[in-house]
């Protein structure tokens, strides 16, 4: 398994970089972003992948990018989901560590074996490179049919990877042995396309930079709150330009969160409700099925209308790296009123982008959709840049606006208490310990001969009314 860096050793920049950036790259070297342009495929629906080369003699799969994740994962048996899987018995490179690891995501689950080989990007970095990889005997709700891809790249921090965060992520391996800067960034061209399951939309993922040709206007950035998912700070939300009223809490209860391995904008359940309510009194729709927006049912339109004009814009706004600022992101309703089915000659049906969730906001790909994306690790922030393949009909389907004031919400939006899995397995496992000890010191008490135990006085007697028994465990 190759091990992290000691935790008090911070990674080096490449040489030439500056502040962990890279804004030009050299042809003949490591990096070439002109070279990564269009490296991805897939749909809002099924996500976006990128085709890499594994082991020796290599082996082709399609891999799914994932900032919800910290694993590297393929699979590593035959699968009916699946049509290419990794077989590590024909790879020479292929080094085994015997070491099971599962991982479980919001929707579907995989067990497998965590292991070493080489890779190589035929539209990403020059040269191989020796990762971690697990692959995958088991799997539940994580290949689905249709699917084109056939492992996930977690490009998250190393706290969310599995069994230990010990383990050196995909990316971090790519930094340090590149020598790359510690940077991603990801575009999705998928806005106002039918969610076919086709993977025939494109994207982009940039690894070690920025490539300039990908976004127009300014990039606007927002401080990463901790460096496990990229949790970023939400201070509001508007539906038609009208403010939700809600405390800024209730937006990162009890995470917020970008995401490329979700689909769509999932809110917490309150704030779900809130925008829901919001969309239909704003909308021009007057009676509307309850099931559209739970996402049991879809609503058709004759193929020669546009949905989208009865529909308001939302606006999610982030707090700026000066905290007395904030910017916000807008999506059109071509990106969460989203073209699914047609029946027949004459209808389009389409669902709604936005879900409930019970633990985040996840900024998915029904946002990410609207903007090249910046993760930039070296200084812990989120870029956003409206993309120019964010468009439907030739018109923008995404905005970038700012900067705003924060005076009208708290300085501080996110919960001080954060249960991590990491913190919150450990906290279970002490208290256990706690109890397990207490326990124990009872039986011994409640053991120890009668003859053993001191003799009281009158004035000390223990009864019934005493201390002792009032405060005794349970």
């Amino acid at each position: 398994v190759v091990l992290r860096p000691a935790s008090g050793s911070r990674q080096q920049d490449a040489p030439g970089a500056a502040d962990g950036l890279a804004l030009a790259s050299d042809p003949g070297g490591t990096l070439n972003f002109l070279a990564m342009v269009e490296n991805l495929q897939g749909d809002s629906g099924r996500g976006y992948y990128l085709e890499m080369l594994i082991g020796t003699p290599p082996q082709a799969l399609n891999i799914l990018v994932d900032t919800g994740s910290s694993n590297f994962a393929v699979a590593g048996v035959p699968d009916p989901d699946v049509t290419s899987y990794f077989n590590f018995f024909l790879s020479s490179t292929y080094r085994s560590q015997g070491i099971e690891v599962t991982v479980k995501y919001s929707q579907g689950s995989w067990t497998g074996v965590l292991g070493t080989d080489v890779i190589t990007m035929p539209k990403g970095l020059y040269g191989s490179y020796t990762i971690n990889i697990a692959t995958i005997f088991f799997s539940e709700n994580f290949f689905l049919p249709g699917v084109k891809w056939h492992g996930i790249l977690g490009l998250a921090f190393f706290s969310l990877a599995k069994p230990s965060s010990s383990v050196e992520t995909f990316f971090d391996s790519l930094v340090r042995q590149a020598e790359i800067p510690n940077i991603f960034s990801l575009q999705m061209c998928g806005a106002g396309l039918p969610v076919s399951g086709s993977g025939t939309n494109g994207g982009s993922l940039v690894l070690g930079g920025i490539e300039p040709s990908l976004y127009t206007g300014d990039i606007w950035y927002t401080p990463i709150k901790e460096e496990w998912y990229y949790q970023v700070e939400i201070l509001k939300l508007e539906v038609g330009g009208q403010n939700l009223e809600l405390d800024c809490r209730e937006y990162n209860a009890d995470k917020a969160i970008v995401d490329s391995g979700t689909t769509l904008l999932r809110l917490p359940e309150k704030v779900f409700s809130a925008v829901v309510q919001a969309i239909a009194r704003t909308s021009l729709i007057q009676e509307f099925s309850s099931g559209f927006w739970t996402g049991s049912q879809l609503a058709c339109w004759d193929r020669a209308e546009k949905p989208w004009s009865l529909f308001p814009k939302l606006s999610i706004y982030l707090r700026d790296e000066n905290s007395s600022r904030s910017f916000r992101i807008s999506i059109l309703p071509q990106l969460y009123i989203q073209p699914i089915l047609v029946i027949g000659d004459n209808l389009q049906c389409y669902r709604f982008g936005i879900s409930s969730s019970t633990n985040a906001l996840v900024i998915g790909a029904t946002v990410m959709e609207g903007f090249y994306v910046i993760f930039d690790r070296a200084q812990r922030r989120v870029g956003f840049a409206v993309s120019p393949c964010a468009e439907a009909d030739g018109a923008p389907v995404s905005e970038i606006e700012g900067p705003f004031t924060t005076e009208d919400v708290a300085s501080n939006c996110v919960s001080s208490v954060s249960f991590h899995e990491p913190a919150l397995w450990i906290a279970s496992y002490a208290l256990m310990s706690l109890c397990g000890i207490i326990l124990l010191v009872l039986v011994v008490l409640l053991l120890i001969p009668p003859r053993c135990q001191r003799r009281y006085t009158d004035n000390d007697v223990v009864n019934d009314e005493s201390s002792l028994v009032r405060h005794r465990w349970k």
